[in-house]
């Protein structure tokens, strides 16, 4: 295996490329337009699909949204990086993450059964103060963008590797193609073409994976040969230097990922009561075989002996590189590509229909209820198309993939704590749940830059722990959970 045998496959035209783009977005438009017209009325519908999500939409459309370009993309990377040892630490923490909100979800679905947002929900727990929903409030709507905006990187990593796409423009199309076909639907265009989307990713995957080992001669044997030569502990799963480098950092902020996220609150309360538990359940399991699946193009990286300078300076684009280099038919190769731009697209779709919920509950409603309905579903549309050019106007500065996700989770980490203590803990109260988050980045995120991702990851779990549940402590009152069924702060339906 040597990495001078890859060569750019022939007849991959940014014709063909955008084409890819431009027609994968316009069946997706196709869709939204009769989804509006059948089932979209008002801003409830827009939000929250009447709450009637059943179980195959829902598991398809959760584990859509969570199949984003870090499950295809960051998977094969961090195999690629530290070998088995980094695909065993991005793994396992990813579907436990998905059912670890099963627990949750059922509680706020029994307890707030006509709730809208997770800063809905912080608004009725903390006696309607705007100080603990404005911080959690920012703290969606931050983890959204920055969710948009690794999708768009992811997007534009893959087609500006693959054909001869500028990177920005690729990243600028996407912006388009997505928000035209998400600003119909809402949450209704999310859920289905997201289960769409899923088995666009599932299984298009394992047939070009397997094409990928076929193509070299010994197959899965010549691989794991050439990459125990490179280094033996590629091999092993229980290397220490990719759990401290980014395994435990990202465990903790997969499951802040999905906690303290809008885009998976707004399908616990849009999902029928008596499948939320079970769609969360089912979409965990059956996610785990993308990223194991993806993540074995990493070994074919390590076999070829690939650089970073190799596949253009950001080791995500491994996977693109080997599926366009490796000497694949054509139709495969448009497969891999349908696979990335669907997670993406997904994504991205999912992210705006939560960012749209968000500012229609706790920032219109909130601060002007006497918005008209008509005015409000304009709003909520509006928000999408902004959401999606700030997020755009970030990737175009050049940002680093991998640096973007670890981030995001270490922000998302110090709600984590505070959030599910609020959920579980009737003592949690405003002064704890506000302190804890504040403090944990203030304090945590400069302990991360100087001594590194295992040392303020753990900061920020610590610190936000001990401040909750200090104020909780000395605090003396608990709330009565009972409150959260009769509270509510806004009310869409119609």
């Amino acid at each position: 295996m040597n990495a001078a045998d890859l060569t750019l496959s022939p007849g991959l035209t940014q014709g063909l490329g955008l084409a890819l783009m431009i027609g994968t977005g316009l069946v997706f438009l196709a869709l939204a337009w009769l989804i509006k017209s059948k089932l979209v009325r008002n801003t409830h519908d827009f939000i929250i699909s009447n709450r009637r999500v059943g179980l195959g939409f829902g598991v398809g459309s959760v584990i859509s949204v969570w199949t984003w370009a870090m499950a295809v993309m960051m998977s094969t990377a961090m195999t690629f990086q530290f070998g088995l040892s980094g695909l065993f630490w991005f793994v396992v923490p990813n579907g436990f993450a998905i059912m670890a909100m099963v627990p949750l979800a059922k509680i706020l679905r029994r307890r707030m059964p006509a709730g809208y947002t997770i800063s809905q929900f912080a608004y009725n727990r903390f006696n309607q103060s705007k100080v603990a929903s404005g911080v959690v409030t920012v703290t969606m709507i931050f983890g959204i963008l920055l969710e948009i905006l690794i999708n768009l990187k992811g997007t534009s990593v893959v087609m500006s590797t693959v054909f001869p796409i500028n990177w920005q423009v690729a990243t600028l199309l996407t912006v388009v193609v997505v928000l035209a076909y998400s600003y119909f639907g809402g949450l209704w265009t999310s859920v289905m073409t997201g289960t769409i989307n899923t088995w666009m990713i599932t299984v298009p995957a394992a047939i070009v994976v397997v094409a990928v080992f076929g193509m070299i001669d010994g197959g899965a044997t010549t691989v794991f040969n050439a990459v125990k030569t490179s280094d033996a502990t590629n091999l092993s799963i229980f290397e220490a230097d990719a759990a401290a480098g980014f395994g435990i950092t990202l465990a903790f902020g997969l499951l802040a990922a999905t906690v303290a996220d809008q885009t998976f609150w707004q399908k616990v309360w849009a999902i029928r009561p008596n499948q939320v538990g079970r769609t969360f359940l089912w979409a965990g399991a059956l996610f785990y075989p993308i990223p194991i699946c993806l993540g074995m193009l990493g070994l074919v990286g390590i076999g070829y002996e690939l650089t970073a300078a190799d596949v253009g300076g950001d080791i995500v684009a491994v996977g693109p590189y080997i599926v366009s280099h490796i000497g694949l038919p054509m139709v495969l190769i448009i497969a891999y590509v349908l696979v990335i731009l669907a997670a993406c697209y997904s994504t991205i779709d999912g992210a705006s229909s939560a960012l749209s919920s968000i500012v229609a509950v706790d920032l219109v409603k909130r601060y002007a209820p006497a918005t008209t309905e008509s005015r409000l579903f304009y709003i909520t549309k509006l928000s999408m198309l902004i959401g999606g050019i700030i997020a755009a106007i970030v990737v175009l500065s050049g940002a680093d993939f991998t640096s973007l996700v670890l981030t995001t989770y270490a922000l998302k980490t110090s709600i984590l704590i505070p959030l599910v203590l609020a959920i579980v803990w009737p003592k949690t109260n405003t002064i704890g749940f506000v302190g804890g988050v504040v403090l944990s980045i203030l304090i945590g995120m400069p302990l991360r830059e100087f001594y590194g991702e295992l040392i303020g990851t753990f900061s920020i779990l610590g610190i936000s722990a001990v401040v909750v549940l200090g104020a909780g402590l000395l605090g003396g009152r608990a709330f009565d959970m009972r409150e959260l069924s009769v509270k509510q702060a806004v009310k869409l339906e119609s």
